[in-house]
């Protein structure tokens, strides 16, 4: 925020800021500036509910406020009319929720209150917004807003925070992936740290990059040092200069590539698009700074493919070449989802949108667990696999192995 009054008082003056508070919230609302009203900072009894969504919406009866509740694995949505909801979010601040961000137009305005019971309301100019209200079902949750004002810098909105329609696809990848990094946090122990350190190998032009910033600055209220680390230089000058302009301190990038990276301490580790064994130095880097999340999109599997040998039976099959190439990819990914297990991660491999530079849509996430490892068994059943195919060597478990996987496991 920008232009921030900032103020702490005692009981008299923090109920007069809540009123306050609710006020302007009345007033946007009965004015149609209202954009949108986020819920934090829970600390009732529900252990897997993290935030709630406030979205205005007109129904058959009338306006209504939309309250989404973003649960550890699942959403649940209820509607209100206007009078109902502002009733009932006053309530759920006063019981449930110890942060409020609002989202107009031309404001954000956020009140919280501390562990003291002190009130804190901060009130600053915002990025210009358009605001109509939303069809019931007419689009999806986002996690970012088209007014945000990276996404004008980098092109994918015009001047009036419009969407260049060029750029959907983009704008949906993006979406996307703040998406599984909002599920992988909320299943983390992230948000109890202070501050995160976040590194983002092949940033490219940024657009993923500058995301994570505003969203777990803004949309988390976390402290985030981001880094781009990108090969390019002509991208990582670009991509300085916009982070410059838009004074995020926490975002920086720098030129290097995953294997000349100095092993650090990181708390959340991005590598899309690492081609072939890139992605096995990505994951390892990351098991080896200790990282809570890894997220890794895969694309090309040169490494086994040559070594596979197919099994009789499968022959007829895999002589063809898309087929072999598709089986290679599943053996390789499922070797590397199983090391991330083995090294103490929870693991998932699943769909995601295609980048730009390949059509692959394969998404690796790993969340750090804190509970016992079954790592024999999964070594066990990396074995078999590779005796099955005939596979000599993995990249990345010759890395883990050098590391002492195994030993003593």
């Amino acid at each position: 925020m920008t232009e921030i009054t900032e103020t702490e008082t005692g009981p008299k003056e923090r109920d007069n800021q809540r009123e306050l508070f609710f006020s302007l919230l009345e007033d946007c609302l009965a004015g149609n500036t209202f954009v949108k009203l986020v819920l934090g900072k829970y600390h009732g009894t529900e252990p897997e509910l993290d935030r709630v969504f406030v979205r205005r919406l007109t129904l058959k009866d009338g306006e209504s406020l939309s309250f989404l509740y973003r649960y550890q694995t699942k959403d649940i949505t209820k509607n209100l009319p206007i009078t109902a909801g502002v009733a009932f979010i006053r309530d759920l601040f006063a019981t449930a929720f110890n942060n409020v961000h609002l989202q107009t137009v031309t404001e954000d305005i956020q009140l919280s209150m501390n562990k003291k019971g002190k009130c804190n309301m901060q009130r600053g100019k915002a990025a210009p917004r358009s605001v109509s209200p939303q069809k019931h079902d007419r689009e999806k949750e986002r996690f970012l807003d088209l007014a945000t004002p990276f996404l004008k810098e980098l092109g994918v909105t015009n001047a009036q925070y419009q969407l260049i329609p060029s750029m959907s696809r983009k704008w949906k990848q993006i979406n996307k992936f703040i998406e599984v990094l909002d599920h992988a946090i909320t299943a983390s122990k992230l948000k109890e740290k202070e501050e995160l350190r976040v590194v983002d190998f092949g940033s490219g032009k940024g657009y993923l990059t500058f995301a994570m910033e505003e969203y777990l600055r803004s949309g988390l209220e976390l402290a985030p040092k981001v880094t781009g680390v990108e090969l390019r230089d002509d991208l990582v000058r670009l991509c300085a200069k916009a982070a410059k302009k838009l004074k995020l301190d926490g975002l920086s990038f720098v030129q290097g590539d995953i294997r000349s990276f100095p092993p650090e301490s990181i708390d959340i580790m991005i590598a899309l698009h690492a081609c072939d064994m890139a992605t096995d130095y990505a994951i390892h880097l990351g098991i080896r700074s200790g990282a809570g999340i890894i997220m890794c999109a895969p694309c090309c599997h040169k490494q086994i493919r040559p070594q596979m040998q197919s099994p009789q039976l499968l022959k007829p099959m895999l002589k063809h070449g898309i087929h072999m190439g598709q089986e290679a990819e599943m053996v390789t990914d499922s070797l590397r989802g199983l090391l991330l297990e083995a090294s103490g991660y929870e693991t998932q491999i699943f769909e995601f949108v295609s980048l730009e530079h390949t059509s692959k849509n394969k998404m690796i996430l790993g969340v750090k667990g804190s509970g016992p490892v079954k790592q024999a068994e999964l070594l066990a059943q990396i074995r078999e696999i590779k005796e099955f195919y005939g596979i000599r060597e993995h990249c990345l478990e010759s890395l883990l192995v050098a590391d002492g996987l195994g030993q003593g496991g």
